[in-house]
This record gives C-alpha cells, sequence and structure tokens, in this order.
C-alpha cells in the first residue's frame, strides 16, 4: 500500500515537473522578441546602411530572434548595398527581407538585399529584379549581350545589329553578376534568375519568384510571416569559422519596430537632390549677401551651414560633375552681371546653364533621385529677379547725382556772406553752402546775399556763377560758421 502510494506520488510529480517546463517554454516563447525596421519606397543611401547598421545592433543587444526588414525600395547607391549586403552576410541575427506592402518593389540595390537575406519573403502584388548596374557619371550601361526575340513575321536568318558594350562596361556588368550569382548560391537561390536579373533587367512578381526558388516564401502580412518562418533552421555566418545553426521562434513573439531617430531624418531629407541643390543656392545667396556688407553677421553664417550640409548632401549622391560644372558657371555668370554691360546675356546664360547642370546634377536609372524642374526652375527665374533688381540698383546709383567729394559740390546753390570784393579780371568772397563757409570766386560782382550756383570746386575755393536757384537751407552766419 505504501508503495503504490510512493508511486502515485512519484507520477504526479513527473506530471508537475511536465508542466512546469511546458508553462517555462511558453513563457519563454511569449519573451522571444523580432526586431522590425520599414523602408518606404527610400533610396538606398549612405543614411540607409547606417540606419540598417544600427538596427542589427540593436536586435543582437535585444538577443532578437531576427531583424524583419520590411523593404521597398527603387534602389540606390552600389557603396551603400555592398555595405548593407556585407551586414546581413556576417550578422549574427538572423535578417529577414520581406518586399511589403503590396504593390512594393525590391528594385536594382533590393535585389541584392533580398539575394544576401537569411529569408526572403514577398507580399502578394509585389515585384522583383531590374539589377541591371548603373555608371555613376554618366549614362546607364548598355547591357553587353542583349538577346532581342524575333517576331514571328521576320526573318529568322535576319541579322540584327547589336550596339557593342565598351570594355569598362563588360567589366562592371560581370563584376556584378559574379556578385548577384554568388549570394543566390550563399542562400540556395535560383543563381540563373539573379544572372538575368543583372544582365537583362529581368522582373518578376512575387508568386513567379516564390515558383522559380528567388524567394523563399509568400506572406501576406508580417504576422503570416512569423509564422510561416517559425522553426526554421538559420545558418550563420556561412562559411566562416564562426558559422553556427539556430532556430527561429517567431510565433506570438514581440514585435519591436526601430525608427529612425531625427539625425538620421535630417540627414535623410538633406540628401534629396531637389534639397540638397536648395541648400546650396541658399548658402552662395547668404555668402555673396555678406561679402557686400560690413562686418559678419546671420546671413553669413546660415550661408556658411547651409553650403556645408548641401555639400554632404552632394557627397551621397551619384553626381554628374558636368551638371555641377555648369552650375558653378551659371554662378559666375550671374555675378559677373552687375560688373559688366552685357544688358542681360550674362544672366541668361547663366538661366541655362541653371537648368540644364540642375537637369544633369544627378545620375539615376528610374530618376527617383533627379532634381525636379518644378523646383530647379522657380530657383533659376529666383536667381534671375535677383541679379536684375541688383543690376537695375546698380546703374540708378550711376546715374544719380555724386553725394561725395567735389564732384559732389557742382550745381548746389550757395548764397553769399558779403559783397565780393574785386580783385584784378574777377572778384572774391565767401559763400554758405551745405552749412559750411567757403572761399568763392567768381567772373562777375555778387551782393551780400546774393544766391549764386557753384560750377567747380578748386582745392579750398568755389567757382560761382549767376542765376543760381535759392539753397536748401539760407539761415547760416558768419559767426556760426568754422573758417575754410
Amino acid at each position: 500500500m505504501r508503495s503504490a502510494l510512493v508511486t502515485l506520488s512519484l507520477i504526479a510529480l513527473c506530471f508537475t515537473e511536465a508542466d512546469t517546463a511546458r508553462a517555462q517554454t511558453s513563457a519563454n516563447a511569449a519573451r522571444s522578441v523580432v526586431v522590425r525596421v520599414r523602408l518606404d519606397n527610400e533610396a538606398i543611401t549612405p543614411v540607409v546602411a547606417h540606419f540598417i547598421e544600427r538596427a542589427l545592433r540593436e536586435a543582437e543587444e535585444a538577443n532578437a530572434q531576427c531583424l524583419v526588414i520590411e523593404l521597398d525600395t527603387p534602389g540606390g547607391l552600389l557603396d551603400s548595398t555592398q555595405r548593407i549586403v556585407k551586414d546581413i552576410v556576417g550578422s549574427p541575427v538572423p535578417v529577414v527581407v520581406y518586399v511589403s506592402p503590396s504593390t512594393a518593389r525590391a528594385a536594382s540595390a533590393g535585389v541584392f538585399i533580398t539575394l544576401a537575406s537569411h529569408v526572403a519573403a514577398m507580399a502578394p502584388g509585389t515585384r522583383i529584379g531590374a539589377a541591371h548596374p548603373v555608371e555613376m557619371g554618366g549614362l546607364p550601361i548598355t547591357p553587353p549581350n542583349p538577346m532581342p526575340q524575333p517576331s514571328e513575321k521576320e526573318d529568322e536568318g535576319a541579322s540584327k545589329t547589336v550596339p557593342a558594350a565598351s570594355p569598362m562596361e563588360e567589366k562592371i556588368v560581370n563584376d556584378t553578376k559574379a556578385w548577384a550569382r554568388g549570394l543566390a548560391k550563399l542562400r540556395n537561390r535560383n543563381a540563373e534568375w539573379a544572372e538575368r536579373a543583372v544582365e537583362k533587367s529581368e522582373s518578376i512578381i512575387a508568386s513567379e519568384a516564390a515558383e522559380q526558388q528567388v524567394v523563399d516564401l509568400i506572406a501576406a502580412d508580417l504576422a503570416s510571416l512569423l509564422k510561416q518562418i517559425d522553426g526554421r533552421e538559420i545558418t550563420l555566418r556561412a562559411g566562416t569559422a564562426h558559422e553556427h545553426t539556430v532556430q527561429l521562434r517567431t510565433t506570438d513573439a514581440e514585435i519591436v519596430t526601430v525608427e529612425q531617430w531625427w539625425g538620421e531624418k535630417l540627414l535623410g531629407v538633406i540628401s534629396n537632390p531637389n534639397v540638397a541643390l536648395l541648400l546650396m543656392m541658399f548658402g552662395v545667396y547668404g555668402i555673396l549677401h555678406e561679402l557686400f556688407s560690413p562686418g559678419w553677421g546671420v546671413s553669413g553664417t546660415l550661408g556658411v551651414i547651409s553650403l556645408v550640409l548641401a555639400f554632404f548632401g552632394l557627397s551621397v549622391l551619384p553626381i554628374n560633375y558636368a551638371g555641377l560644372a555648369l552650375i558653378v558657371v551659371a554662378l559666375a555668370l550671374f555675378a559677373a552681371e552687375p560688373f559688366f554691360a552685357s544688358h542681360g546675356i550674362l544672366a541668361v546664360g547663366g538661366i541655362v546653364c541653371l537648368i540644364l547642370g540642375g537637369t544633369m546634377l544627378v545620375d539615376s536609372p528610374t530618376g527617383f533621385m533627379r532634381v525636379s524642374l518644378s523646383v530647379l526652375i522657380p530657383i533659376a527665374v529666383a536667381t534671375a529677379l535677383v541679379v536684375g533688381f541688383l543690376v537695375s540698383r546698380i546703374i540708378q546709383a550711376q546715374r544719380s547725382r555724386v553725394q561725395t567729394g567735389s564732384e559732389s559740390m557742382q550745381g548746389l546753390a550757395a548764397e553769399a556772406s558779403d559783397k565780393f570784393q574785386a580783385e584784378g579780371d574777377h572778384f572774391r568772397g565767401r559763400v554758405g553752402v551745405r552749412g559750411e563757409w567757403w572761399n568763392a570766386r567768381s567772373a562777375f560782382p555778387v551782393a551780400a546775399g546774393e544766391t549764386v550756383r557753384i560750377d567747380e570746386c578748386q582745392g579750398l575755393t568755389l567757382l560761382v556763377s549767376a542765376n543760381g536757384s535759392p539753397p536748401a537751407t539760407s539761415n547760416i552766419t558768419p559767426e556760426e560758421s568754422p573758417s575754410t
């Protein structure tokens, strides 16, 4: 009887320990964390690369199950893409790239980021592809071996003229193809399609990508994605001494969203080509205003800050230096207009150079990082108006009466303080003008209090003549005046 009770007690204890273990496992599962970042129609720039790097660090510190990158990008810069891919491949935390929401795209740089991920997923209605490289500072590279398909109505034996690619273009394309193929093989994905995406700019939709093993799965939303990848084994740092395998526990995981802080958002804003161009123009205006003003004030300080921010924005963009040179020429023409009698020709040339330079300033295969004409044309018009205003003020100043020096005395009315005395063939006396008493000489007699006109100033003596108009103020007395 006693042995039976002991046996029942042991069985009950085993069940209790099993329940406790299951409860602890459930609690641990409930404490699972998934870090999430969102790239909503963002170009891949150094700012985005730094953001992804920070998100990976936070995911590692939080001991997260994985980092989910919800991706929607038109492409971006090669250096930034390589930096992100290197971080993903060497990440100690599994990285899941999820092309979402519906109608999103993983174009150009997005293809390499998706291929590098440990788990690649797409939402229905999304697309991926068009990863052909674009030469920085020039025109898009022509595919080295385009394969046009003849139509049924064409003669199959007809020869076609195919534009030949330069050796440099072939090197760039072949290197990019090898990169895409290597990433696809690393993750056991379709390497042939990855090569076609680079060579022929091929794009496919989500269902085709899943069928051709370009991506691993299709998920309608983030919750569905986390359920599908739960229990999946992921190999981290493959091919290195630190290679190891982890199993994902993502069902009912806590989702922590990492947002860009205000500094990253600011850098992202000023790397916009339109904002960078505006900052550059504001900087030039501020410094020019400061140079034509005494001392150093607010306009010069703001101008320097604007130029520094503009240079940072331009430094992270694929700049066409011919376009930048045209903008510099435009600014030089605007600055030269007030000093040369070109009758507006220099200003017109500056407007043309500014519009052409702004249009050519940023190279982009899809136009997602170009200067907008809606921004460029108002800048050119505003600059032309400023230059026109300055020229009109200069012309007005040239035509106005001289305000300083002896030339400013000519034509003024003066009042004789006393009767002029004869000295040979002329008469001498004193006249009052502008609150001062001057020695004067005249070719005719002048009575005390008579108004005369100043014709010339010779040293400290004024040459005066008759028929002068009354002075503006004539209440000067000899006692109040200084001697000259």
